[in-house]
């Protein structure tokens, strides 16, 4: 099996264990999440892999992180991510690219980024559920951030937070790649 159909595979068994546990219908978290009913089934099914925007939408509407609907192993306290194992989320032609490097649920889902963003590169989001704060952390380069229409740069050094309940983006107008860390805290479903 590769790792394109185990991931496919833990997220139909996921997303079906998160909307029963939820009491949601098929219906309602397709309303929630804003995706059709459609694709709701055919990731259960296991017989699509759908976009990182549509997965992080059906996170958001579970109140779940990602990296919970990947992989819900639950064990002892402490749980290792071996390197190489981190999940990779998105990539592109150029070389950008960021990897899920670990998850956790309480007080809600809580998750931890790696990004690399090469230079004309860009990632937009969209809005994420009420009190969502995201955290970054600049390594390397320049990042152009943008929240809700409004361009911020943050140079190699700098952190940056802000609430992500509103679209926003990240963009590499520089000349060597941005290498960066950012953590995503979502409010717990209600």
């Amino acid at each position: 099996m590769t790792d394109l159909d185990q991931i496919t595979q833990s997220l139909a068994r996921n997303l079906k264990r998160w909307r029963t546990e939820r009491g949601y219908t098929l219906d309602a978290l397709a309303a929630r999440a804003g995706v059709s009913r459609g694709m709701i089934i055919q990731i259960e099914q296991a017989r699509t892999n759908p976009s990182v925007g549509t997965t992080v939408k059906i996170a958001d509407a579970l109140g779940v992180s990602i990296i919970t609907l990947l992989d819900h192993e639950q064990g002892p306290q402490v749980r290792m991510v071996a390197p190489g194992e981190a999940v990779r989320m998105w990539s592109t032609e150029a070389g950008s690219h960021t990897s899920l490097l670990v998850g956790a649920e309480a007080p809600g889902p809580y998750e931890l980024w790696d990004w690399l963003l090469m230079p004309g590169d860009s990632s937009q989001s969209d809005p994420h559920p009420p009190g969502t704060v995201e955290l970054l952390h600049v390594r390397t380069g320049t990042l152009t951030l943008t929240v809700d229409g409004t361009d911020h740069t943050v140079p190699a050094g700098a952190s940056a937070t802000f609430e992500a309940e509103v679209a926003h983006g990240y963009r590499n107008d520089g000349t060597e790649p941005v290498e960066m860390t950012m953590s995503v805290l979502i409010q717990p479903a209600r």
